[in-house]
């Protein structure tokens, strides 16, 4: 067996960043940007109103009050946008809108809310100081300022920055394409019914929201069966599409172990790299992994449980990396065991469990049941203990890194 980080190195070391791509904006979203973009001007590019209110000078309202209200000749209305009025003397006011570029001579806005709303006059009820209620050009943003760095991830606030300075086009590593495909011969599509000894898919599904939740984007495969030409023909058959590919089933020591007979023997002009072996970890021991010309082709045990652990410590960093990102794992939290546990000798240990959080300080509390077919307790489990493989009885009160699984 090799250990949990030995495999991990291989396929760091096996897969590429994927070349970056120059994409219009929502296209580009959900990729990794590639380059690092700057303002070309000043965010707001002028000062404007932060509010629905009067452009006034001041000193004009200094001593307005409820009591005492000071009327002012409204000049004209100011859309954001409109340019119409471009300058105000003192002694004057104009209805001004929210975004509206501040009119030269006018130092502040009175919300509409301190006046009657007068539109050939207006009474003002309250003072205001100099800068009332105006956006300075560049309190956001200035020329020449980076507003999102090369390595970002670009969601929906970035797509918005990116837009906000202009750009319609940026360069971005794109989401990997990923394929998931379940093997064997007693899968079946959810919904159908079932004969003797079949069971419903769950795998791909599983994987291909993982694939999701790693920032690349799944593609879900049909089940197939168990005959070595069909699983072959169907592997090269996703490569025009794939960037990896990720299967389960087939990959430990039976009679019927069909991804493991696919890849026994090379075709001619076929270039594979794939090869298969025990990892020290429990659950996900038989593990495969290489490439397929040129494509990287994970190879994941078929127990769901098994399958899940096995993408989150192998398929998810290499996800990463292939978007140029650091090939990070998941956050991880130091944690009081709330019951002892044990771990078998010289295996790295993922224990599905549920963490909590009081008075600054994390438990954790494993599920009961941990066998690598029982999904039910994966699904209601946030985090996985993680337990080195020098460790065989850990008891309540201990010290444990816990792993937080994607929410």
């Amino acid at each position: 067996m090799i250990s949990v980080d030995e495999h991990l190195a291989g396929i760091l070391g096996a897969v590429r960043a994927l070349p970056p791509l120059e994409l219009a904006l929502l296209e580009a979203a959900g990729g990794v940007l590639a380059e690092p973009v700057e303002a070309p001007v000043a965010l707001p590019p002028f000062d404007n109103s932060a509010m629905d209110g009067y452009a006034v000078v001041a000193a004009d309202v200094a001593g307005a009050s409820a009591d005492a209200p000071v009327t002012l000749p409204v000049i004209g209305d100011i859309a954001a946008g409109d340019a119409g009025v471009t300058a105000l003397r003192p002694g004057l006011t104009a209805r001004i809108m929210t975004g509206a570029a501040m009119p030269a001579g006018a130092d502040a806005v009175i919300p509409v809310e301190w006046t009657d709303g007068g539109t050939a006059t207006v009474r003002i009820t309250r003072p205001c100081p100099p800068g009332h209620y105006i956006r300075r050009s560049g309190e956001d943003v200035v020329a020449g300022q980076v507003v999102v760095a090369e390595g970002a991830r670009l969601g929906a606030a970035q797509l918005g920055m990116l837009a906000a300075v202009g750009r319609s086009h940026v360069r971005v590593r794109p989401r990997p394409r990923v394929v998931v495909l379940s093997t064997g011969a007693e899968l079946r599509e959810p919904g159908a019914k079932l004969a003797p000894g079949q069971i419903w898919d769950s795998n791909s599904f599983m994987l291909t929201a993982a694939v999701e939740e790693a920032g690349a984007k799944g593609y879900r495969q049909a089940t197939v069966g168990d005959e070595p030409e069909e699983v072959r023909a169907t592997l090269l058959d996703q490569l025009g599409r794939a960037d990896a590919i990720v299967t389960t089933g087939g990959v430990s020591m039976g009679a019927r172990d069909v991804v493991k007979e696919v890849f026994a023997e090379a075709r001619p002009g076929e270039a594979s790299t794939v090869a298969f072996g025990k990892v020290a970890m429990r659950p996900g021991k038989p593990q495969g992994f290489g490439l397929l010309e040129g494509v990287p082709i994970f190879t994941l045990p078929g127990n769901p449980v098994s399958a899940y652990v096995s993408f989150q410590v192998f398929v998810r960093p290499a996800l990463r990396a292939m978007q140029g990102l650091p090939p990070e794992p998941l956050p991880t939290v130091t944690a009081v065991l709330a019951e002892d546990v044990r771990s078998p000798a010289g295996l790295r240990h993922f224990l599905r469990a549920r963490l909590s959080y009081e008075r600054g300080h994390y438990g954790v509390a494993p599920a009961e049941s941990q066998g690598s077919h029982q999904l039910q307790s994966l699904s209601s489990a946030d985090s996985l203990i993680v337990l080195p493989e020098d460790a065989e009885d850990v008891p309540a009160g201990s010290q444990v890194e816990v792993m937080r699984l994607p929410s």
